[in-house]
């Protein structure tokens, strides 16, 4: 029964596009309940419970009915039977069902069989989870509103691919005849499999629709996969060093950080991420081969060309040619080039983007007659690519009291790239005039923002907005003194109120020792940052505590070794300083005489303590990892928030496991030097009030993971950087993740997985380059 339930309950939450915290919100029940019924660790689900999970799925009468039985109980003659329409409800199995005016279909995999092999339920999890993904950006970026903008594509030149031979697999001696690869945007898939090899290039000039292309490559070959073809999955490559990292570890790491379930331990050892990708189940569409730098290009096509993955492969012209000239072809791969729209295309397509049932193309009819009139015009040359009449569309057409005849201006607008610059830097505030949940937006501060955050990928060499990076385009230095100053002030202020707690009183003698505390532990700590900036940079985690050791605990045991070894020297070192320069407070603030050995012994302490504390807090933190939910796809803002969640309770663990072990080691290690032959060591008597103790063990449990989180996780520096540093700095607004999410909805932004990108590659570079002008 129970396992029946929990693999009903899965499908269909995966159905409606539910993360499991998404379900456990909506039905009102915790998140551990929803796990536990999927796992089958809770079994015997009360009425109630069915009820709310039905609800919240919008469960039809006899679904309703089918998850009541497999629960054990029977479906409540006072249930609503809500029946929605047969051919809008993904029967199991896998089946495809209509999905609407957007064209597509909607995917339904089956739940995973008790037993299964976990690649093909990796697999098919996978599969759903980038259908889920690539439908809403596809609806999200009005793609199909109300038509999508015809793109076509003819053969390219000879010289950008390989012989018809290596692309027909064909045997020596056989003969190997052109194939026929031009095609339009519904015919993608078509074309793509009449490829023996499994390898295309796409080319296309900046905006010509190449995103379009491979949003839909991947939504419509999804819609005709068996169950063992590959799961197409398109990956950015501005962000893969071909020098550093091999092509299919660099697709596992992408795979792992837009779904956190794929770092689970597979077959052989590796994560699941990586046997998908070794196995060739998947896919590998890789989007912009132009924005890999321009030094490593030849690399990276010489790093293609040793693998014998099937893929999909975009990028602009010249850069592919330049690669092509200076290391050859890419091996086996048919390559096709996107053409212009056409004068018709475009007067098809924008006289129905007003909504004006009656004399739609009144709007635009003067444009569309200077651009048959003159097709060699500005004008016209600017309009023959779908970025260019999107933007022209939503600055004009979806923008009240906007008239296109301005393009018109011949002393304006002289050259197509005066009226590309127009329509790229009207975007922005053409879709913030428009007031979203009762507020307005200051056009010029959101333009400010927007630049610095695409100066900011600039900088770093990326499309790829990743929240937990957001600090990182200024130099690591300049990050570790902030770091140091938010752990100075976070640390003094928490020894204050704890010691001033248990004492009872809060003097200036207090305040000045806090400050102190505060920059003992500000300082390493920052040094820790910087030096982790430079070696090893802090991404987000997502995992959940658990201890049963069974579950990947192969895999664990090196972290935990990794962890317990950093908390081991990090935590001596704050304790060798602490140890020296109390003893110099004595010395100088106090008067108190302080003899070399002394300080000997207080430092010795001091370092073996914090030193084998932080080393056992670091390493059961790591101990009780595990990966979450095979099935859980991130997107920024989840992300944030499982990351948020993990170091919250890493530091509630932390504080009162240091504070109990600091306390009880000073103490066993006072009493056993006090205990050897002629007294303490050197003849010196050593005491330990328990107060004391106490006081210290709280401060070193707070400040340690205060000083960890602030320094050492994704969120900490989210933290620091996004919501304290880079607002006070003016440089982007104090609710960052609110304005992030406003962008990704007025469609200036777009998600991709765990990751925001600016809606077009040109967007980015013209924000730059105002940004950059005006700063």
């Amino acid at each position: 029964m129970t396992s029946r339930f929990g693999g009903l309950l899965r499908r269909w939450r995966q159905r409606a596009g539910l993360s499991q915290d998404d379900l456990a919100e909506r039905a009102g029940l915790g998140v551990r309940t929803v796990r536990g019924l999927e796992t089958g660790d809770r079994g015997n689900p009360q009425v109630r419970t069915v009820r709310l999970l039905a609800d919240a799925l919008r469960l039809n009468g006899a679904e309703r009915a089918e998850l009541f039985t497999a629960a054990g109980h029977a479906e409540p003659a006072d249930e609503p039977a809500d029946d929605v329409p047969a051919g809008d409800v993904p029967s199991s199995g896998g089946v495809l069902g209509p999905a609407g005016h957007g064209g597509g279909v909607v995917l339904a995999p089956p739940a995973p069989a008790l037993g299964a092999d976990p690649l093909v339920e990796a697999t098919d999890a996978l599969a759903y989870a980038v259908h889920a993904r690539w439908r809403r950006e596809e609806e999200q970026q009005q793609v199909h509103d109300p038509v999508p903008l015809p793109v076509r594509w003819r053969p390219a030149p000879d010289a950008l691919r390989d012989s018809w031979a290596n692309i027909r697999v064909a045997k020596p001696g056989q003969p190997a005849r052109p194939l026929d690869l031009g095609g339009r945007l519904d015919q993608v898939v078509e074309v793509y499999r009449r490829i023996p090899s499994s390898r295309l290039i796409v080319l296309g000039r900046a905006g010509a629709g190449k995103t379009i292309l491979t949003t839909r490559f991947v939504l419509d070959l999804l819609a005709v996969r068996a169950p063992a073809d590959p799961v197409p999955v398109i990956f950015s490559l501005g962000s893969w060093h071909p020098d550093r990292v091999e092509l299919r570890d660099w697709l596992a790491d992408q795979l792992v950080r837009d779904h956190p379930g794929l770092a689970a331990p597979g077959p052989g050892g590796a994560t699941l991420a990586a046997a998908l990708v070794d196995a060739h189940r998947v896919l590998p569409v890789l989007d912009g081969f132009d924005e890999v730098a321009g030094g490593l290009r030849r690399s990276a096509l010489a790093a293609l060309n040793a693998t014998t993955l099937p893929l999909l492969l975009t990028s602009r012209v010249d850069e592919y040619r330049a690669a092509v000239e200076a290391t050859g072809v890419l091996r086996a791969a048919g390559a096709v080039e996107l053409v212009d729209l056409t004068a018709d295309d475009v007067a098809d397509y924008l006289p129905r983007t007003t909504g004006r049932a009656g004399g739609a193309g009144a709007l635009w009819q003067p444009v569309l007659d200077e651009v048959r009139a003159r097709p060699g015009g500005p004008l016209a040359a600017v309009l023959t690519t779908p970025l260019m009449v999107a933007l022209a569309r939503r600055i004009y057409s979806d923008t009240p009291g906007h008239d296109p005849a301005e393009l018109l201006d011949a002393d304006r607008f002289a050259a197509p790239g005066a009226i590309e610059r127009h329509l790229l830097g009207g975007f922005v505030p053409a879709v913030y005039r428009e007031h979203r949940g009762g507020r307005g937006h200051d056009v010029e501060r959101v333009r400010h923002w927007l630049g610095h955050l695409a100066d900011h990928l600039s900088r770093l060499g990326t499309h790829d907005l990743a929240w937990w990076q957001l600090g990182t385009s200024s130099s690591r230095w300049v990050r570790a003194v902030v770091v140091s100053l938010v752990v100075f002030v976070v640390v003094g202020l928490g020894d204050v109120v704890i010691e001033g707690l248990l004492i009872g009183e809060v003097s200036a003698e207090l305040v000045g020792l806090s400050a102190l505390v505060g920059l003992i532990v500000g300082v390493p700590f920052g040094l820790v940052h910087g030096h982790l900036a430079r070696v090893q940079p802090v991404r987000p985690t997502r995992f959940r505590l658990r201890w049963r050791w069974s579950a990947g605990g192969g895999t664990r045991w090196p972290r935990v070794r990794s962890r317990a070894r950093m908390g081991l020297w990090f935590g001596a070192l704050v304790g060798l300083v602490y140890g020296v320069v109390m003893d110099l407070v004595k010395l100088l603030a106090v008067g108190r005489e302080i003899t070399p050995t002394m300080v000997l012994v207080d430092s010795g302490v001091f370092t073996v303590v914090f030193g084998a504390g932080a080393a056992l807090a670091f390493g059961l933190i790591a101990a009780g990892e595990s990966p979450q939910d095979l099935r859980s796809a991130a997107s920024p803002a989840g992300l944030l928030r499982a990351n948020r969640r993990t170091v919250l309770v890493q530091m509630l663990l932390f504080a009162p496991l240091f504070a109990v072990f600091f306390t009880g080691a000073t103490w066993l290690i006072t009493t056993a030097l006090m205990s050897l032959p002629g007294g303490g060591p050197f003849g010196l008597t050593l005491t330990w009030p328990a107060l004391a103790g106490l006081a210290l063990g709280l401060v070193g449990g707070f400040g340690g993971g205060v000083a960890y989180l602030l320094s050492m996780t994704a969120w900490g520096q989210w933290v620091v950087f996004a919501r304290f540093w880079l607002p006070l700095t003016g440089r982007l607004p104090w609710a960052v993740h609110a304005f992030l999410d406003d962008a990704y909805r007025r469609g200036v932004l777009r998600r991709a997985g765990a990751v925001y990108q600016f809606r077009h590659a040109r967007l980015q570079d013209h924000l730059t380059e105002v940004h950059r002008r005006t700063t």
